[in-house]
């Protein structure tokens, strides 16, 4: 949902790609008029010389979408309510069991003073303590303004329903520009979390091609450079107790795509071939 931190622009990111790769389609449209405060989020209407077209409210809508390999799930996407926040999640949650959700996972992202040239960290919560565990990197003791997605995790936990929140770690100096990093690293933690297979060359490509701009900007300037050095410094001595990893996760921080993972599958079941054919001879 829209309305909450959303650093690197990762919300709005992660709605666009499931929008045109994962096909949804509308399975319940909120009451806009119940949720909406319009005079904080004004809609955008159009002039057309002597007349308006194009009103265009904004949206909350649950729909049901499907990963690459058809894999079903719901996706809850659009604006935080303003309003009626228990209404709502009383809805959710009457959703979550009328229609068997098996785990419910949200994203959002924060500003923090971390090197774009290392991997993007995230703190996770909810109720997977192996999740936490391998992928939790900043784990803070504090009060924050909640959103609607945080009230909605703490009752999911709280009736003991499987619930996953991922909080990408974007670099503060990169907050205010579309990401491709950070969606990346929330596709990553969804598959993760979920077990959706989801397409991610693409915006590896995009990531690469767009650290490569950041790097040359960054060359021009001495006093740049010399703050992404400190930032890295600083990461490196964070992160150098952290040995422990998920067996999905890469050197460079992420998880493999599913050609990867289906390679090594047929690699996998090639050698048990193997490995039963020659069980089956006499030694020589």
């Amino acid at each position: 949902m829209q309305g909450h931190s959303d650093a690197g622009g990762v919300v709005e990111q992660l709605e666009e790609y499931f929008w045109q790769r994962c096909a949804p389609e509308e399975v319940l449209r909120f009451n806009s008029d119940l949720l909406l405060d319009y005079r904080a989020r004004r809609p955008i209407i159009t002039f057309d010389e002597d007349h308006l077209v194009d009103y265009a409210p904004e949206e909350l809508t649950l729909s049901l979408a499907h990963d690459e390999l058809g894999g079903a799930f719901l996706l809850l996407s659009g604006y935080e309510p303003d309003f009626r926040w228990d209404e709502f999640i009383d809805t959710v949650l009457l959703l979550v069991h009328e229609f068997e959700v098996s785990v419910t996972v949200w994203t959002h992202a924060i500003p923090m003073p971390v090197p774009h040239t290392r991997p993007i960290s995230m703190t996770v919560s909810g109720s997977r303590d192996e999740l936490i565990e391998a992928r939790s990197v900043w784990r803070p003791k504090t009060k924050l303004s909640a959103s609607a997605g945080h009230v909605l995790e703490y009752r999911l936990h709280s009736l003991g329903e499987e619930v996953v929140g991922l909080a990408l770690l974007v670099p503060h100096y990169l907050a205010n520009t579309e990401y491709p990093a950070a969606l990346s690293a929330a596709l990553d933690g969804l598959m993760e979390a979920t077990g959706l297979i989801l397409a991610t060359d693409e915006v590896r490509e995009q990531t690469r091609l767009f650290h490569a701009q950041v790097d040359s900007q960054i060359a021009e300037s001495e006093e740049s450079l010399e703050m992404v050095r400190t930032l890295e410094r600083r990461y490196d001595a964070y992160m150098e107790d952290r040995t422990v990893r998920s067996p999905l996760i890469g050197e460079d921080g992420t998880i493999p795509t599913a050609e990867q993972l289906g390679s090594e599958l047929e690699r996998f079941l090639a050698e048990r071939q193997r490995d039963a054919n020659d069980g089956g001879r006499p030694e020589s």
